[in-house]
């Protein structure tokens, strides 16, 4: 039997896809994109291109299947999920084509890949923030358009498990990010944007970044190591509510950029843009129910993984010279 992984083209779902192969798994990699434009190929899966929001692709790739994980949206960073609702919002078409594949696959395991974009906006208007508890979602207001999708998918995921016995796993993932992910083009995250531009000023193409904001929106950063692990143990453990996934480690974006100019040993002018999406003003994770569940959280230090991923971002951009 094989473990099915959306989205396995993509920035998580490559490195999950690492991880299962490595512990010595029978993989199939799904991603609608041509396997040239994937984050990682790996030779030893079986990589199909495919858009699992069509249900006969879905069930094809669901055919055979034990264990699936569905990481596969469309999705980017702030910027792209403010200016692109309705794009986000049919991501809903992968979550309910995938679900009723697994049942109708006699799949055992589901897992659904959230986003703490889920969470009720009027309890992230402070910088300082209190830690967002999975209770936090309801009463529902979340990010207009993506939030929307993820915490509706959430809902058909548990009533898949309730109506139809099929055993679904929900992760909250907060602000994924690492080597190997997306780094310019408009739908990468902070870290990746942020690494981008300093790179750039060490590399002595400019001497200053513009930050989106004033840079005193928090949020925490989990580094994709973590999430892998934690992805893995969700999946595999008896939990059945959704769960955050992520690091509690809340920094501003200004200081992630005092960190980048530490880990590149340069100083740079910052230049602000209020007008530019910026989202919440604050947002972190409450991991006290991940801990008692399975002994552990994501604590790989921002710092640690702004050096790897920075140093990922300074070598495609020499290698591009």
């Amino acid at each position: 039997m094989k473990v099915l992984v959306t989205g396995g083209g993509g920035f998580i779902g490559g490195h999950l896809v690492d991880r299962l192969l490595r512990d010595g798994l029978d993989v199939r990699a799904v991603d609608i994109k041509p396997t040239s434009a994937w984050h990682q190929v790996h030779p030893s899966a079986e990589n199909v291109v495919g858009d699992c929001s069509d249900p006969a692709v879905a069930h094809k790739v669901a055919d055979d299947v034990a264990d699936v994980y569905n990481l596969a949206a469309d999705m980017g960073g702030m910027g792209f999920i403010e200016n692109n609702k309705a794009e986000c919002m049919l991501s809903v078409l992968t979550s309910t084509n995938m679900l009723v594949a697994a049942r109708d696959a006699g799949a055992h395991r589901f897992f659904y890949s959230s986003s703490a974009c889920v969470y009720n906006g009027e309890k992230q208007t402070d910088p300082n923030v209190t830690a967002l508890a999975e209770a936090d979602a309801y009463p529902a207001d979340p990010e207009d358009g993506y939030g929307w999708e993820k915490l509706f998918s959430e809902r058909m995921a548990r009533h898949f498990r309730e109506d139809y016995g099929l055993e679904t796993r929900v992760a909250r993932y907060h602000n994924v990010y690492g080597p190997l992910g997306t780094w310019e083009g408009g739908r990468e995250k902070a870290p990746a944007a942020l690494s981008r531009k300093v790179a750039k000023v060490a590399l002595g193409h400019t001497d200053g970044i513009e930050i989106w904001g004033d840079g005193e929106q928090t949020r925490s950063f989990m580094y994709i190591d973590d999430c892998v692990n934690g992805t893995m143990a969700i999946l595999a453990g008896d939990n059945v509510e959704p769960v955050n996934l992520g690091s509690a480690e809340l920094v501003t974006i200004n200081q992630m950029v005092d960190i980048l100019e530490e880990v590149a040993g340069v100083s740079v002018k910052r230049s602000y843009n209020l007008d530019a999406p910026q989202g919440v003003r604050g947002r972190n994770s409450d991991n006290r129910i991940f801990r008692e569940i399975y002994g552990w959280e994501p604590s790989i230090s921002l710092k640690d993984g702004l050096e790897r991923t920075y140093g990922w971002i300074y070598d495609q951009l020499t290698g591009r010279a």
